[in-house]
């Protein structure tokens, strides 16, 4: 026996319906908002609650790492050649650190980066290259054909639920 593609009948079957579905979603979504409104307030009360608990912790943290390293500053002779010392619970120590710093303000970025292109630096400066696909849109099909690209048309089923309408009903949800 050949098998046969099973069709489903729709399901809304006048524009009433389709009007009560929509009202449904709107409550459904109107439950969402207020559950993840919920869930919100508490993640956000939790984190109060962790960072209350925590600040202690950073302090102290926080102390004992300016306390270590003004000793170690003070006695730094003691190490020698040696940057580093290595203690039974933990090793501390310094190490070479170099970081560039760029002049502020976009008049002097851009004369930096003119300065640089000008010496041959281009690897130091970042040019990110892409496409405006709203610019390409508006081009029109046999110009955005002609450079390798595609116009694709097509409806695109949309809705939106009403749910200031069903608020105003003040009806339970749930």
């Amino acid at each position: 026996m050949a098998r046969r593609r099973v069709l489903e009948a729709p399901v809304l079957r006048s524009w009433d319906e389709v009007d009560q579905a929509l009202r449904e979603i709107a409550e459904e979504e109107i439950a969402l908002c207020d559950i993840q409104g919920d869930m919100n307030k508490q993640i956000n009360g939790i984190k109060e609650i962790a960072k209350q608990q925590s600040k202690p912790h950073q302090d102290r943290i926080s102390t004992l790492t300016k306390d270590v390293k003004e000793y170690f500053d003070q006695h730094r002779e003691e190490l020698g050649k040696s940057k580093t010392k290595y203690f039974n619970f933990g090793e501390c120590g310094y190490r070479l650190s170099t970081a560039v710093t760029l002049p502020k303000g976009k008049e002097k970025l851009a004369e930096l980066i003119r300065r640089l292109k000008a010496r041959r630096m281009t690897d130091c400066v970042i040019t990110k290259e892409t496409i405006d696909k709203e610019a390409l849109r508006k081009y029109g099909e046999a110009r955005v054909a002609a450079v390798g690209a595609t116009l694709v048309q097509k409806d695109v089923f949309w809705l939106r639920a009403a749910q200031d309408k069903v608020e105003q009903l003040d009806l339970p949800r749930g």
